[in-house]
This record gives structure tokens, C-alpha cells and sequence, in this order.
């Protein structure tokens, strides 16, 4: 059974994808359209077959291979992208599906935005980071360097489609990167949510469909009310402050960590800053350290890798007045935006 959620300009349906629209759009809106696939080299392998015996209409469809991995959602690669679109005789009018994690969405969505001012792209998620965070809310975007998401652009899909039996061929390590996001949406949003999930330790409880649907809920309904984050929508950054820099600080390493485990940590620090100013309680501090910690490993930096960390926050996409902008949580489920960071704490913290 389908369930569809409605954003501002696009629709998510939550299902099995061989009974949402997705057959409909293919066969009668772009019926005259070409169709081009993105992928990673993981979603080649595990999910592509799939798509492509299932759908007819994609039988013709070119196939544009992305690597794997954070470390090349870069320019270059979407260079070579760009020159196969203009190769294959793609036009604005054409359809571009974007099948895979985190990395595919961002980048395809970014590719898609930009090639000839826009072409029509939808996301079909298949890791649960991108099912409940990053597929949603129009952001596109490439790292520079150290940097995480610092070129991009807002551009919606015209769909989501999310089948979360994509999931089933994950590694148990992707599953617990997008329940970072999942314990993110209910720290700053639904303490019932949070109070629900914060002792899963079993992996296949994260394959939930209702688990899925609540997180989504939460971060559509977020973007709805401020779409290109000019306020409310910037609570969605808890542990990004941090996290994005720790995570882009160990990209430069031989041993760099997935985005949801970064963001953990970053959640960790976050949470340990707010009850530094004595804005969080030390019961509620307590349940996230001991959530965070059982799950996710601490990472160890050293003192050029923390400096490292501030001066990536230096150059964060929230910062403003040359300050560091973060947020605050208050008590589980309540949160603030916009808080001036200081370095020096930030520095203890590390």
C-alpha cells in the first residue's frame, strides 16, 4: 500500500515501487522522453537490474555510472556527467533518475539543477540516510575540498519515490548512518518519537516502514513551513555544525566516517555544549550520551585535526558576521537556532 506525502512542489510516496506512479509517469508524462539513470557503483550492482526488468520503459535508458563515496561528490566528476548528458542529446525536457544513497542524491540533484538551467529529475532513495533526510527538501549540493555541501543549489525532484526494501541489501553500518538522522529529527522535534527509538540496538528494527514514514514526516513538515531555511528549517542542522566539520576533517584521513556517524558525534558535542550553558538538564544529557555511545564510536582527533575542525565551522554555509551559527537543544524535543558558537568552547569540547 502506497502512502503519499505532500510537499510544496512534489509529492513522496512511501511503498513499494512497483505500485506507486512511478510506472504511471514513465508511460504517459515522459512516455516521449529519454530517460537517463544515475548510479553509484553499490546501486549498480544491487538495485539497477531491479528497476530496469521491472520497468519497461527504461529498457532504452542510459545508464551514467557516479563512484562511490563521499570523496568523489566533486566537480570533476560532475564535469564528465555534464559532457555525458551533452553527449547522449539530453534536453530539459528529458527525465534523470537518481537511484541511490545520500551522495547519488545530492549530486544527481545538483547535476540536474544546473545542466542546461534544469532537467526534470526524480530520486528513487535506497539507503535510509537518504529515505529520511537527504532526498528530501530540494537541497543539491558537491563538497569543495574539506568542505561538506559548499556548492549547491534548492532545486525540488519533481518526485520521491521510497521503497524500503531497497534496504535489505544495505550493510548494517549504512543502517545505523541514517538512524543518526532519525534520533536527529526526534531530538529536535518529537520527544514521544525519541523516547520510542532511543534504545533500538537491533538493526533490522530500522527497517520499519512506519519507523521510515515518522522520520520523513517530521523533516517534510519542517521544509514545508520554511523551504529555503531562512529560519525553523535550520533546527535540521543539529549536529551538522560540528558534525559536517569532524566529517570532512576525516575525509582528509585514511580512516574517514560515514555522514550519519559524523553526525552523531556532532550531536554528542552539540548536546554536551547546551548543557555547558546550562540549558540542557544532566537526565536528558545522560540519555543521549548513553544513546549516541552505544551505537557509534568516538572518533579521536589530534591537535591538528581539532584545529582542523574550527576552521572548517570557520567556513560553515549557517555561519554569518564571520560567527559560528549553531544550535542549541534546550530538552529533548525543543531546540534553538542561530546560537553564536565560540571557538574556545568549541575547542574544550574537542
Amino acid at each position: 500500500m502506497i502512502k503519499t506525502l505532500s510537499a510544496t512542489d512534489y509529492s513522496i510516496e512511501i511503498g513499494p515501487l512497483s505500485e506507486s506512479s512511478f510506472q504511471d509517469m514513465l508511460t504517459n508524462k515522459y512516455a516521449k522522453a529519454r530517460k537517463v539513470i544515475m548510479v553509484d557503483e553499490n546501486t549498480h550492482d544491487n538495485c539497477l537490474e531491479f528497476l530496469l526488468t521491472a520497468f519497461d520503459d527504461l529498457t532504452d535508458a542510459e545508464v551514467i555510472l557516479l563512484p562511490a563515496g563521499e570523496e568523489n561528490k566533486v566537480m570533476e566528476v560532475c564535469f564528465q556527467v555534464w559532457n555525458a548528458l551533452s553527449d547522449y542529446g539530453i534536453g530539459r525536457n528529458d527525465l534523470v533518475i537518481n537511484l541511490g544513497g545520500g551522495v547519488v542524491t545530492d549530486m544527481g540533484g545538483f547535476i540536474s539543477a544546473v545542466y542546461k538551467r534544469g532537467v526534470n529529475f526524480v530520486h528513487i532513495p535506497t539507503s535510509l540516510l537518504g529515505m529520511v533526510d537527504a532526498s528530501i527538501g530540494g537541497k543539491t549540493g558537491i563538497d569543495l575540498g574539506a568542505y561538506k555541501n559548499q556548492l549547491g543549489v534548492f532545486q525540488h525532484p519533481i518526485a520521491i519515490f521510497t521503497d524500503s526494501s531497497f534496504l535489505h541489501s544495505l550493510p548494517i553500518e549504512e543502517l545505523w548512518n541514517g538512524f543518526a538522522e532519525i534520533l536527529k529529527h526526534a531530538l529536535i522535534e518529537d520527544a514521544a518519537l525519541w523516547s520510542s527509538i532511543k534504545d533500538i540496538r537491533d538493526s533490522n528494527e530500522l527497517l520499519s516502514p512506519e519507523l521510515i514514514q515518522t522520520a520523513i514526516s517530521i523533516k517534510l513538515k519542517i521544509v514545508n513551513d520554511d523551504p529555503l531555511e531562512k529560519g525553523k528549517r535550520k533546527l535540521l542542522n543539529f549536529g551538522h555544525t560540528i558534525g559536517h566539520a569532524i566529517e570532512g576533517c576525516m575525509l582528509e584521513t585514511a580512516s574517514p566516517i560515514g555522514h550519519g556517524h559524523a553526525v552523531a558525534i556532532g550531536i554528542l558535542l552539540e548536546s554536551r555544549l547546551s548543557f555547558n550553558r546550562g540549558v540542557l538538564a544532566k537526565n536528558e544529557l545522560d540519555q543521549i550520551e548513553e544513546t549516541i555511545l552505544d551505537i557509534y564510536s568516538p572518533i579521536q582527533l589530534d591537535e591538528e585535526q581539532k584545529e582542523m575542525v574550527l576552521q572548517l565551522m570557520q567556513n560553515d554555509k549557517k555561519n554569518s558576521e564571520g560567527k559560528i551559527n549553531g544550535i542549541l537543544i534546550h530538552s529533548i524535543g525543543n531546540c534553538s537556532f542561530d546560537i553564536v558558537f565560540e571557538e574556545e568552547e568549541v575547542r574544550k569540547l574537542l
